[in-house]
């Protein structure tokens, strides 16, 4: 007899649905802004983010750079791990536990970005995806997690190219490890630790988007 149906990972599906068709919708009109700095003419797409401009207030690129991507190969890349890794993470924990943990990872992600390459324009879910696996290490299994560390290994290899974003990457894995702790103690710890996880991600990403602020947020 077939088991239970499989919960559907209403997230994932959100996620994969908004990036193609942004990306769809940037390829017809021309939205993006043209910007002049030091490193020259940049164009930064309406979610991307870019230090400069989160500063001066649009903090939604924060969060919106996860639906932004560059080409074709970048969308498919992170996409087809959206189906192989959140997926299985979405359906392990549940919809809403995996909305604030990519929450979380996300502005993980955008925190490193802006206090390391302040502006340098970052597009990707990758940071995000990245929070994903450094949330699972921690409960996975051990063959599990030797996978794991041998995916980890290549996307830090991958990180080393000078149009990869090495502080996204490792901003989302590094705020996906309390997250994953977190889990490992149980769901009613994870309920309680989330809000306050997600708190001091928002918090610190406001503070790396204000490096005037530094020294006295």
């Amino acid at each position: 007899m077939p088991g239970p149906p499989q919960p559907r990972p209403w997230v994932c599906y959100a996620l994969i649905a908004c990036a193609v068709s942004l990306f769809v919708a940037e390829q017809v009109l021309p939205i993006s802004q043209v910007v002049r700095s030091e490193l020259g003419r940049m164009q930064i797409p309406p979610l991307g983010l870019y230090g400069p401009f989160v500063q001066a207030g649009q903090y939604w690129r924060l969060l919106g750079a996860v639906l932004e991507h560059g080409s074709p190969l970048h969308l498919l890349f992170n996409m087809s791990v959206v189906v192989t890794l959140g997926f299985t993470l979405e359906r392990g924990i549940g919809s809403l536990r995996f909305l604030g943990l990519s929450l979380v990872t996300a502005l993980g992600a955008s925190t490193f970005s802006l206090i390391f390459d302040f502006d340098v324009p970052t597009v990707g879910a990758s940071g995000m995806i990245l929070g994903w696996a450094g949330a699972m290490l921690p409960v996975a299994t051990r063959e599990g997690r030797r996978d794991l560390f041998i995916w980890l290994a290549q996307v830090a290899v991958l990180s080393l190219l000078p149009f990869v974003s090495w502080a996204g990457h490792l901003g989302g894995f590094l705020f996906g490890l309390p997250c994953g702790l977190a889990l490992r103690m149980g769901r009613q710890v994870y309920a309680r630790a989330l809000p306050i996880l997600l708190f001091l991600s928002v918090v610190v990403a406001l503070y790396a988007a204000h490096p005037e602020r530094r020294g006295g947020f």
